[in-house]
């Protein structure tokens, strides 16, 4: 019974306000972290809405040939 519990919490976040998961932050280029983003990054959307954020960097990275 317990499982159930935790799947049913699992689906009810994933699916929250404006979820859009691990996979789309990753995807675009972005890290979930939770509770704030750090010095340097902005919140780009949210993972898991509201305790777990998506963060970028303000500045894109380049690479020096």
């Amino acid at each position: 019974m317990g499982i159930l519990v935790l799947v049913f919490i699992f689906i009810s976040l994933a699916q929250h306000g404006d979820a859009h998961g691990p996979d789309s932050c990753n995807h675009g280029g972005g890290l979930c972290r939770v509770g704030a983003c750090v010095s340097g990054e902005y919140l780009a959307q949210y993972c898991f809405e509201p305790v777990i954020l998506c963060c970028k960097n303000l500045s894109p990275t380049t690479t020096e040939s």
